[in-house]
């Protein structure tokens, strides 16, 4: 990874994938990553790290169940954040948006346990290098 500045714009048309993360930095244990993301992701849990969120463009949306099974959900527009806590069940949604996350690098972006099979479309990867 390079000493540089990356450009976030220059960097999301780099790649098309979504749900798959590209890591444009890294910050003491933990990286910066990028994605594009669309539909659904998995109901998933990261149990010991928060993640944050930072929607750079489109909605997000973060559906949380908590332990007696009720579920909310946080709605994220262009220049939100919004950071999961750790042991919190969520599944991102969304209909076409570009996220910006901390993650304590080695974090899977399906998390320490999910629930049912991946969808095709979403990567299961602790994160992709940029370029």
């Amino acid at each position: 990874m390079g000493q540089g500045p990356v450009n976030l714009s220059e960097a999301l048309a780099s790649f098309d994938a979504i749900w798959s993360p590209r890591i444009v930095a890294r910050m003491n244990d933990y990286d910066v990553r990028i994605a594009h993301v669309e539909g659904e992701h998995v109901w998933h849990v990261h149990e010991y790290t928060d993640e944050f969120f930072l929607v750079l463009d489109g909605r997000f949306d973060i559906a949380m169940r908590s332990d007696d099974g009720t579920e909310h959900t946080v709605t994220l527009l262009k220049g939100d954040t919004y950071v999961v806590p750790r042991g919190v069940f969520h599944r991102p949604t969304s209909p076409g948006a570009s996220i910006l996350m901390f993650e304590l690098s080695g974090t899977s972006s399906t998390g320490d346990h999910h629930e049912g099979d991946l969808p095709e479309h979403v990567d299961s990867t602790t994160g992709h290098e940029l370029g």
